[in-house]
């Protein structure tokens, strides 16, 4: 087993266990609506969780009524046959529908729809999920690469925030050259300013 797997598992654990994920992600989601970088962006991406991620729903819920253009990822592939992620304009919970591991994403007869596909270069705040964070912005992923890629994508000045569990913090994340560093990570008792 390699270091990142030893790692990943270690995190996998930690994120399971962690108790009360309903009342400590909503911490962690007002932490984020409460950034500097959330108030002055016009266009943030957040992600629906799925098993034990930060819970996000909820507040994502109480963002459509704000003035801010709420974007959602769901898990597609290139013309290559890559695997990507899309991007959704989110107006309405009731656009969505379980897709894959689950998670709440467009129907597929939608996706790429006119109006409602954003480009990653429109995003001005991303919310990054992960398994494991460390406190200078290392972050390592479900190993899928989806997020990976995405983030190649957007523009130098897009900001973005990792929210994750005090629990799936480690001293180092094992980094690859193409992995991308975190401007921000928040858990429900810390804030670390990366750059």
């Amino acid at each position: 087993m390699t270091q990142k797997q030893k790692q990943r598992r270690t995190a996998y654990q930690a994120r399971n266990q962690q108790p009360n994920k309903e009342y400590v992600s909503q911490i962690i989601c007002q932490k984020f609506i409460a950034q500097a970088s959330y108030q002055h962006a016009e266009t943030i991406m957040w992600y629906l969780h799925c098993r034990s991620e930060v819970r996000t729903l909820k507040a994502v819920t109480t963002q459509l009524n704000s003035s801010k253009k709420i974007v959602i990822p769901y898990c597609t592939s290139d013309q290559n046959g890559q695997r990507k992620l899309g991007l959704w304009c989110l107006e309405d919970l009731a656009e969505l529908s379980a897709g894959t591991w689950g998670i709440l994403e467009p129907p597929k007869h939608r996706w790429q729809e006119k109006g409602k596909e954003v480009s990653p270069l429109e995003l001005d705040l991303i919310m990054v999920p992960g398994v494991a964070f460390d406190r200078n912005g290392g972050r390592l992923g479900n190993g899928a690469g989806y997020y990976d890629r995405l983030l190649q994508e957007v523009r130098d000045d897009t900001e973005l925030t990792a929210v994750c569990y005090e629990s799936q913090l480690c001293d180092k994340v094992v980094m690859e050259h193409h992995d991308i560093y975190m401007h921000t990570v928040l858990t429900e008792l810390n804030t670390f300013v990366v750059k």
